[in-house]
């Protein structure tokens, strides 16, 4: 091969194409993710330190009342050793790995992505980019459903920058308003965050905002003081009487 294709290939012309093919592109939370990645070598024979797939989700960061949109690394996995592609071969490379427990529900304006990248000294990166549909688990399905059954309606599902995240740079909030039943008179909002223990326990922490009735509610909203912010524990055991549950729960704060 000429000196001149190897040159070619450094800049990406001819060089290896990757293309990654997901045995599901719907997934729950805390699922394994299967698949292929294909390898097709282009013009001349090349170099691959590793392949790596990295996990990737959009999150909303707010400055001055104004909204960007950026991205968080959630997870990076090395699915090869070093190898060489020859001109023209293809290799099929199989992998599987665990969505993690912290990977957010693609609902709302929230994307998740997985992006394959082959690591070659001297040339571009050949990488590809495929979009992943993460569903709730039961339990955090449940908690959801059960806000409906209690009269709430969602507002807005997004995920947005906290200081106080953890792993991620971000949390992912459920904003709900009571629309019927026993707390349209006395709430305002209730906001819900997960945290996944395993597929089958979560723990849901709540900002719930009280509705000011009254010159000692108006003056408590005013000083920020008529929110609570509590957690509580949920496991598949529950899920026969989650809604009684989590009534009781909120209740128990208004």
């Amino acid at each position: 091969m000429s000196l001149f294709h190897k040159l070619l290939a450094r800049v990406g012309i001819g060089a290896a194409i990757v293309d990654t093919k997901l045995l599901s592109e719907r997934l729950m939370i805390g699922d394994e993710v299967e698949g292929i990645v294909e390898i097709t070598g282009g013009n001349t024979e090349q170099a691959i330190d590793h392949i790596y797939l990295s996990l990737y989700a959009t999150y909303t960061v707010e400055v001055d009342d104004r909204k960007t949109t950026s991205h968080a690394l959630i997870g990076k996995w090395k699915i090869t050793e070093p190898f060489t592609i020859g001109i023209h071969e293809q290799k099929k490379i199989p992998f599987r790995f665990t969505l993690p427990l912290d990977t957010p529900i693609t609902v709302g304006k929230t994307k998740v992505w997985l992006h394959t990248g082959l690591d070659m000294k001297y040339a571009l990166d050949p990488n590809d980019q495929d979009y992943i549909r993460v569903e709730p688990t039961p339990v955090m399905n449940a908690v959801l459903a059960s806000m409906e059954d209690m009269g709430f309606r969602l507002r807005e599902a997004e995920c947005k920058k906290a200081v106080s995240a953890k792993r991620l740079p971000f949390v992912q909030e459920f904003e709900y308003v009571p629309k019927t039943g026993l707390f349209r008179e006395r709430l305002d909002e209730v906001e819900i965050m997960f945290a996944s223990i395993s597929k089958d326990e979560v723990i849901v922490y709540m900002q719930i905002d009280r509705r000011a009735r009254g010159l000692k509610s108006l003056f408590a909203e005013a000083l920020d003081l008529d929110e609570s912010y509590v957690h509580l524990r949920v496991t598949s055991d529950d899920l026969s009487q989650l809604s009684q549950k989590l009534s009781r729960f909120i209740q128990s704060y208004c």
